[in-house]
């Protein structure tokens, strides 16, 4: 299989701009939550997806504080340091201290104005700014694997 380039990744997460937050769905245009989103873009620029993503709910880690995201990113992504940021990147966020990694997105631009692609709840998937409260709250930075 050829490498997956950055700018692919940004191309097709970018298309993904508009589509709505629903829960559970990986449909570009039709609905996606973070996971879907990452898992549309998968197929996009892997193909297949490597495995099949059982129900959850939208607590679904919490409740046992299972890193369960943190886990499948180290499972099917490759570890990266936050200095090495590149765009296409997969970012893992924390979206409080101290609680497990809910919450992903793409890295779009980095440098002095640096943002990422995600889909965001109640809303819809946007490309927002990689300011400095979500920064604080990466949890894992990735690449993609060859």
């Amino acid at each position: 299989m050829a490498a997956v380039l950055g700018a692919d990744v940004v191309a097709e997460a970018r298309a993904w701009i508009g589509t709505p937050y629903v829960h559970q769905a990986s449909c570009k245009g039709a609905g996606a939550d973070c996971l879907g989103l990452l898992r549309g873009v998968w197929r996009a620029v892997r193909g297949a997806e490597p495995c099949a993503v059982p129900a959850y709910t939208p607590d679904w880690a919490e409740p046992a504080r299972d890193e369960v995201l943190l886990a499948a990113a180290h499972a099917w992504l490759v570890p990266k340091a936050a200095e090495d940021a590149a765009p296409g990147d997969v970012l893992v966020f924390r979206m409080r201290e101290g609680h497990v990694a809910k919450h992903l997105g793409i890295q779009t631009q980095t440098g002095a104005c640096p943002s990422f692609v995600h889909a965001y709840s109640g809303h819809a998937v946007v490309e927002s700014p990689l300011s400095a409260p979500w920064q604080r709250r990466i949890a894992g930075r990735f690449a993609w694997p060859e």
